[in-house]
């Protein structure tokens, strides 16, 4: 067997300190423009959405990032709430532009229905790096808890907290990617001063639901409307998807609260996580961009059918 080349920060077995999280931010580069190709398609939208910027992350030296939230204009307290995110992850691409599909071309047909609040990008310093963390080495989808230590998920936790007791839905939008294998999940190993584990990447498109609220007909739902796009990701050999079981196809179950996910901010009814792969020889980033707004759309047409507490 090939012995795994060690990562390039830290020492193996020992968690990084100060200086080796210094070292990985260091090491960061901006590959692409939260300004040009994320506010500037908001901006576009000030004609049919109420725009808000609902916090800042100061990161210098690389700069402040404003944080925004869209909302229905036809706003009304008698409406059910429905929250769509993305970028938690802001290497996630589709995430964060399925989310923009979705409010160009989808949003307007729930006026008068729902109260739509869309954040399209959590984490605008990793999307602009490719990367998973913020510069603090920290994963905004694992620190969603009142007193986050991660800017971007205390951000939005006083974001959404106003609006407790109001939600039907909250959809996050995530990819997984070639580099989770690659690079992601043998930093996270790195960083806490554990052996990496080689895993599998899911080849299509799956849910992750809440074990406490799973919804198992909701999440059926959306990836039926997904699999008009693109293909949903079948079980491993041994009946998990990322190392989870299967609870049925293209469908795994995650604790939400105590993980701290972003999913989990709201006491929705109905809540779902995404997962594309953009990777998959079988899909285009343009099929996952689309397989993003088809979700975000299924699942509000589901829980409007089916409001019932």
């Amino acid at each position: 067997m090939t012995a795994m080349t060690p990562y390039p920060v830290g020492t193996p077995g020992q968690p990084w300190g100060a200086a080796e999280k210094a070292e990985w931010r260091s090491r960061q580069r901006k590959q692409r423009s939260y300004a040009g190709e994320v506010v500037s398609v908001i901006d576009a939208l000030r004609g049919d959405f109420d725009i808000g910027q609902y916090s800042e992350l100061d990161y210098a030296p690389d700069g402040a990032y404003p944080l925004f939230a869209l909302r229905s204009r036809s706003w009304s307290d008698s409406l059910p709430v429905v929250l769509v995110t993305g970028g938690v992850h802001g290497y996630e691409s589709s995430g964060v532009h399925g989310a923009l599909r979705f409010l160009q071309r989808d949003a307007q047909k729930y006026a008068g229905k729902a109260n739509l609040l869309v954040v399209p990008c959590v984490s605008p310093w990793g999307y602009e790096r490719i990367q998973r963390w913020n510069p603090d080495a920290l994963d905004p989808n694992r620190n969603f808890r009142a007193n986050s230590p991660a800017g971007e998920s205390a951000a939005l936790w006083n974001l959404v907290q106003p609006l407790l007791g109001r939600f039907l839905v909250h959809i996050d939008l995530h990819e997984t990617t070639d580099s989770d294998e690659s690079e992601f999940r043998p930093a996270l190993a790195a960083r806490d001063g554990k052996e990496y584990e080689p895993g599998t990447i899911p080849d299509g498109f799956y849910l992750c639901a809440d074990s406490a609220r799973p919804q198992p007909a909701f999440q059926q739902a959306i990836n039926d409307e997904v699999a008009k796009v693109t293909h949903i990701a079948p079980a491993d050999p041994d009946g998990t998807i990322i190392g989870s079981p299967v609870v049925a196809p293209g469908v795994i179950e995650y604790d939400y609260t105590p993980l701290g996910l972003c999913a989990g901010i709201t006491d929705a009814r109905y809540v779902t996580t995404t997962e594309v792969y953009p990777d998959s020889p079988r899909a285009t980033p343009e099929q996952c961009n689309e397989a993003q707004a088809a979700a975000a759309r299924a699942a509000i047409d589901y829980a409007l059918a089916n409001p019932g507490r």
